[in-house]
C-alpha cells in the first residue's frame, strides 16, 4: 500500500486568496461550501483539477498544505477515475499553509507547483 501524500493543494482564484490572507482562514470556494468540504488535490492531480475545473481563468493561485497539521480533518475520497482525492472537513488555517503563489505553468503546460522547504 502506499503511503498518502503529506502535502496537498489549493486552486484559489485571486479574490479569494486576498480574502485568505486577511481572515487567516479559508472556508471554502463555492463548490466546497456545496459540497460540505474542501477540495484538494495531490501534486498528480492538480494540472487536471485545473484543467477541468479552472479553464481559461487567470490570476489563480496555488496553495500547498500540511495534511498533517489538519489531522482527522482530512479524509481521503475516491473521485475523478476512482483516484482518492484529499478532502478538507472544516476550515484551512492559514498555519496549514507551506508556501503559496500565482499559478504557472511548465514547458509542458502542467502546474508548477510553489516550492516548499
Amino acid at each position: 500500500m502506499t503511503a498518502t501524500p503529506q502535502v496537498a493543494y489549493k486552486v484559489l482564484t485571486a479574490p479569494q486568496m486576498a480574502q485568505f490572507e486577511t481572515d487567516g482562514v479559508f472556508t471554502g470556494a463555492p463548490v466546497d461550501l456545496a459540497d460540505g468540504y474542501i477540495h484538494l488535490s495531490t501534486a498528480a492531480q492538480v494540472t487536471e483539477t485545473v484543467n477541468k475545473h479552472f479553464s481559461g481563468q487567470d490570476d489563480l493561485h496555488v496553495v500547498a498544505v500540511d495534511l498533517t497539521v489538519l489531522g482527522e480533518a482530512v479524509k481521503w475520497e475516491p473521485s475523478r477515475g476512482g483516484q482518492l482525492f484529499p478532502h478538507i472537513y472544516g476550515a484551512l488555517p492559514l498555519n496549514a499553509v507551506l508556501t503559496y503563489g500565482l499559478l504557472v505553468r511548465n514547458a509542458d503546460s502542467t502546474v508548477k507547483l510553489p516550492v516548499t522547504g
